[in-house]
């Protein structure tokens, strides 16, 4: 099958690539498993057993620093009852009264899954450390927008092992970089029409999500 850049050679003066969603996952490497976890509480001389004891301070400090950066910012962290609602729409609506400037959008929190330990005892060996296990805590979606990525967001567990999410659209990246090279253009042209108006390009080609851990 003939490819649309290839009948249409001729016409085409450049092609743009771009990623599309690109999600980034980042943890704290020595307790980010039960067994790393078990193993600092008994370095630390905490019992296993009180485990979320040791976790609660730590709570309490993400949503203090997220209420820090919502008053500095001059924000309100809206709280999202139903889990149905689109945050991406939310933002868009947020977006058309606050224009595209750089710097925090907005912040958005919600109860939500997350990865977390439970205490064990085994009675057979007689040892004591935690499993994996799952639960609910409240997220906080910090969305912001970047001069090189565009729209992005960060999402912040407020419980441990605190594992993040960073999200950019590849889109916006490419968005935020031939609005650099316009902008350049336009400059040096002093006025007249930038040469990109006039140029032909193909469609930007989405390649697959990435993911890190």
């Amino acid at each position: 099958m003939e490819l649309f850049t290839e009948r249409h050679a001729d016409k085409i003066t450049g092609e743009l690539s771009c990623l599309d969603r690109v999600v980034i996952t980042g943890t704290i490497p020595g307790i980010c498993h039960a067994e790393g976890m078990s193993g600092y509480l008994r370095f630390k001389g905490i019992r296993i057993f009180d485990y979320a004891r040791w976790a609660e301070p730590l709570r309490d400090q993400v949503r203090q620093n997220a209420q820090r950066l919502a008053e500095e910012a001059g924000l309100s962290i809206e709280h999202l009852r139903n889990s149905q609602l689109r945050k991406e729409s939310l933002v868009r609506e947020i977006l058309k009264k606050r224009g595209e400037q750089e710097g925090l959008v907005c912040i958005f929190s919600a109860m939500e899954a997350c990865p977390s330990y439970k205490p064990w005892h085994d009675k057979p060996s007689g040892r004591t450390f935690l499993k994996a296990d799952t639960g609910k805590c409240l997220h906080y979606y910090f969305y912001f927008i970047d001069k090189d990525l565009g729209l992005c967001y960060l999402r912040v567990p407020s419980w441990a092992p605190f594992r993040l999410q960073f999200y950019f659209n590849g889109h916006g990246a490419l968005n935020s970089t031939a609005s650099i090279a316009m902008n350049l253009e336009m400059t040096s042209r002093r006025g007249s029409r930038a040469r990109a108006s006039n140029t032909t390009w193909a469609r930007p080609r989405s390649r697959c999500t990435t993911s890190m851990g």
